[in-house]
């Protein structure tokens, strides 16, 4: 029987199979918490700069169209005076002139 175990094609070695002790395991699970942290923080933080942005474009929209409404009752006067200016009624008026002063 000793003849056959030690036949060709049989292995005389056993291997015992690896594994992490508890230390590694610990460190690794450790390491894999502070990645998915730092990854966490870096979302947000990107989400609060877009945020940021965002209120700086609204501000200057909100600033560009208060000038837009200036401008169009600034159009609105200046062309108003040149229709008034071109009328027939201002046309036939005389020009004022001061009467005198109160005393």
């Amino acid at each position: 029987m000793t003849v056959n175990s030690w036949a060709q094609n049989r292995n005389t070695v056993r291997h015992t199979p690896k594994t992490l002790g508890v230390v590694s395991q610990s460190v690794i699970l450790t390491l894999l918490v502070v990645v998915l942290g730092l990854i966490y923080v870096t979302q947000g933080t990107r989400s609060t700069n877009y945020d940021y942005e965002l209120n700086a474009i609204e501000d200057e929209i909100s600033e560009l169209e208060a000038r837009k409404e200036d401008l169009a009752v600034e159009k609105a006067r200046l062309t108003s005076v040149a229709t008034s200016a071109n009328s027939e009624v201002a046309v036939t008026m005389e020009d004022a002139t001061p009467s005198g002063y109160a005393e």
